[in-house]
């Protein structure tokens, strides 16, 4: 395993391109601590150092449409031209900045492709998460969402509860526990 230096990232080092599911949800069940993701996702883009290029992923950035209530609330137009960032990760060793090159990237990636009018993310607080990337990138913050209660099991994340998943009695039935209830920080960024 390489270190992290003590200087930023070099982008004349490093690249972003498309990958596949598996490397996404291969890197994402190592480094997020969800664990996992979706199946699906309407981009998968890759952090790379040139010379690792395409062998060795240092980070992922995973897109796919938000529920159409989070949509809704993140925009005041086309509500299904909404997409949201699902996983972002970066490994440890990645030098500083990493995560703003690869967020930033992604985004001119679907910026071009221009089916999509606003992108929408947020930081876990359950996570101690503030949503410092998402500033530094020029997205906007719109404040917290309420918080809802959080399940983890062998101190992994199992759900969040809402009214469209199971009660709190099926979540102890399979074994999870609830730590508590916490709240996102939401960030939306318009393309167009």
């Amino acid at each position: 395993m390489r270190h992290k230096p003590q200087n930023g990232l070099r982008k004349s080092e490093w690249m972003v391109d498309d990958v596949t599911m598996h490397q996404a949800k291969e890197i994402v069940a190592r480094l997020h601590y969800s664990r996992g993701s979706s199946h699906t996702a309407v981009f998968r883009h890759g952090l790379f150092r040139n010379e690792d290029f395409p062998l060795y992923i240092s980070g992922c950035a995973m897109w796919m449409p938000p529920t159409n209530r989070a949509a809704k609330a993140s925009t005041d137009g086309e509500w299904r031209r909404v997409l949201a960032l699902s996983r972002l990760v970066i490994e440890p060793e990645v030098p500083t900045n990493g995560a703003s090159f690869l967020l930033s990237q992604s985004v001119k990636r679907i910026a071009r492709d221009g089916r999509w009018d606003v992108l929408v993310t947020y930081a876990d607080e359950w996570q101690g998460h503030t949503g410092a990337i998402y500033k530094a990138c020029g997205w906007e913050y719109r404040g917290l969402t309420v918080a809802t209660p959080t399940y983890v099991k062998n101190g992994v994340l199992t759900a969040r509860l809402s009214t469209k998943t199971r009660t709190h009695a099926q979540m102890i039935d399979l074994g999870a526990e609830m730590i508590g209830k916490f709240a996102k920080h939401k960030f939306v960024k318009v393309l167009r």
